[in-house]
């Protein structure tokens, strides 16, 4: 274990911290080597697919699963030795919420209300916006009923952290939006959120740096502001006839797909080689041509486009 002394305003920054973070669990399934740091006030954004290894490393964070090497920090604690305190202080919303038996809506609040030491003074602010009904037992409810309790439950302490596992998962569009809203509120007041998701364009609407995880591993992190002004663009280009559309593939730019019978291909370029694309193009007889800036979409499947079962990727705002 890194027993690396912390300065005593480190955590005003790192306020979730994991280090080489790993866990096998046989066949490729788990994390390896997971490492990243989430800044005070920052929403960090962790986007993959199902089985990517987002909901191992958040149960790492919560100190549900011991890993079998590296180490997760929460406010300075070991996520692992100070489960408890860790449970008291931090917002969790997991990504399956698996409820009691024999409990209504409220005993189940009052019931979080004592794992969160007693707190739950915003229970009753969250139980009216998200439209929550307390009646009936908590098995029998819907998805969606059972969605909401579990936001109202990870917001109701007022945590400065939270950690929220496919937040919106089984929320219809009305509540997407008004989850999506309160969190961009909560971040104005400076909230620390690590946000897992599959869905883009809710890691678009709230984050400030986006991991994406594939197979158990970052594989990239990027500033949110710098996937919204990618240098990359993507050119839809119509040619007169197949014979200049074959002609143009050999010029060596980069071919993203073809339709051969509609004489179109769709050009990808980064900024420095825009110009000359279009400086090249005006040696063909082009009859279209449409220019697109990448999205995070776009950016996410350079990583994943070599897979064709990257199931659980949401294109909407609904999934």
């Amino acid at each position: 274990m890194d027993k690396r002394k912390k300065q005593k305003g480190d955590f005003d920054m790192d306020v979730i911290e994991t280090k080489g973070l790993s866990k096998d669990y046989g066949h490729g399934r788990g994390i390896f080597d997971v490492t990243f740091e989430v800044h005070k006030g920052e929403v960090y954004g962790f986007l993959g697919p199902n089985g990517a290894g987002k909901s191992t490393t958040m149960r790492h964070l919560m100190g549900f699963s011991r890993p079998k090497s590296g180490d997760a920090y929460i406010g300075g604690k070991d996520c692992w030795k100070d489960h408890a305190a860790i449970m008291k202080s931090v917002g969790y919303l997991p990504g399956e919420v698996a409820l009691p038996d024999g409990l209504n809506g409220v005993q189940f609040l009052e019931m979080m209300k004592g794992l969160r030491g007693g707190r739950g003074e915003r229970m009753q602010e969250m139980i009216d916006l998200f439209q929550v009904n307390l009646n009936g037992s908590v098995k029998k409810m819907s998805i969606g009923e059972k969605r909401k309790l579990a936001v109202v439950a990870a917001f109701m302490s007022d945590p400065d952290i939270l950690l929220l596992d496919e937040p919106t998962s089984g929320l219809d569009p009305v509540m997407q939006e008004v989850f999506i809203d309160f969190v961009k509120s909560e971040k104005e007041k400076g909230k620390t959120v690590l946000l897992s998701s599959h869905i883009f364009s809710e890691v678009e609407a709230l984050c400030d740096r986006i991991a994406i995880i594939k197979e158990g591993r970052i594989v990239s992190v990027t500033n949110a502001e710098e996937v919204k002004h990618f240098k990359r663009k993507t050119f839809d280009i119509t040619f007169a006839d197949r014979q200049n559309l074959e002609k143009f593939k050999q010029t060596g730019f980069e071919i993203k797909e073809e339709d051969s019978g509609a004489q179109m291909l769709s050009v990808a370029a980064e900024n420095p080689q825009c110009d000359k694309l279009i400086k090249t193009l005006v040696q063909f007889d082009v009859v279209h041509f449409v220019e697109h800036n990448q999205t995070l979409e776009d950016y996410f499947m350079n990583f994943y486009k070599s897979d064709r079962t990257f199931g659980g990727i949401a294109h909407g705002k609904h999934h």
